[in-house]
């Protein structure tokens, strides 16, 4: 049984103290993440037919209660600001629960891998823009959902560990300051372009950008796009330009699926 999910990159968020969940804008990628499910006595788990080691993925099978084999196919790089363990793990769950006939609704689906992906330490809400679509924002009243599929540009020169910056609590208390201002002064609703151009500042007061983000970021803006980095990986996001970044995808109207 195959699924797939759009992958997602979070402009700006900031986390709950809690550090279950948190406000902030984030946007679906037509590009994303398939899996196939398939019966297995033990749970084992691939990434294009390698075998891998993907923790939020097998705890959603724990949550669900099957074994399986799980073969993941990323179209965006794994660990490098694309939510893309969210995306394999959705898809994972909504593919177990056809397979297994296991009647869950969706809405506990995802709720099962929001909590596999927290307990991994691999994301705190990529999996919901991923249920959704579109470009999502929570300010502080809920998540709210805006309807686009605008195109967007993006270049990946890899990972930072989502893990050791969440466990980083001087790191999150600054987060908490720098998003939270940058989530207050959002309009209502906001335009993609509008979340962009706001979180370039927050990404840079954290010091996150490397050099490389930066040149690129600045190449968009000099051909009138707006660019920041996603969170968290050395990744540019950019869009109102055209052949400025190596990928070029759009927002995804859809959300995660049954193929």
């Amino acid at each position: 049984m195959d699924a797939f999910a759009p992958a997602s990159v979070t402009a700006v968020f900031a986390p709950d103290q809690v550090e279950s969940g948190s406000r902030g804008a984030s946007v679906a990628l037509e590009d994303g993440v398939t899996v196939t499910v398939e019966n297995a006595d033990e749970t084992a788990v691939s990434v294009d037919g390698e075998p891998a080691e993907f923790e939020p993925v097998e705890r959603v099978l724990d949550r669900l209660g099957v074994a399986a084999a799980v073969d993941v196919r990323p179209q965006v790089p794994l660990g490098a600001g694309f939510g893309a363990s969210g995306a394999a793990t959705l898809a994972t769950a909504l593919a177990t629960n056809e397979r297994f006939g296991l009647d869950h609704a969706r809405d506990e689906l995802v709720e099962h891998s929001h909590e596999a992906e927290v307990a991994a330490g691999t994301g705190l809400g990529d999996v919901f823009i991923q249920d959704a679509g579109g470009l999502l924002y929570n300010v502080g009243d809920g998540r709210q959902r805006v309807e686009t599929d605008e195109p967007v540009e993006y270049v990946s020169y890899g990972g930072l560990s989502t893990a050791d910056a969440l466990a980083d609590e001087e790191l999150m208390d600054q987060v908490r300051e720098e998003g939270g201002a940058v989530l207050d002064a959002l309009p209502d609703p906001p335009t993609l372009r509008a979340v962009i151009e706001r979180s370039w500042p927050f990404a840079r007061a954290l010091d996150l950008p490397t050099e490389r983000v930066v040149d690129d970021v600045a190449r968009v803006e000099e051909a009138g796009g707006a660019a920041t980095m996603a969170m968290l990986g050395e990744t540019v996001v950019a869009v109102d330009c055209e052949g400025v970044l190596a990928n070029r995808t759009r927002v995804s109207t859809e959300g995660a699926r049954l193929l």
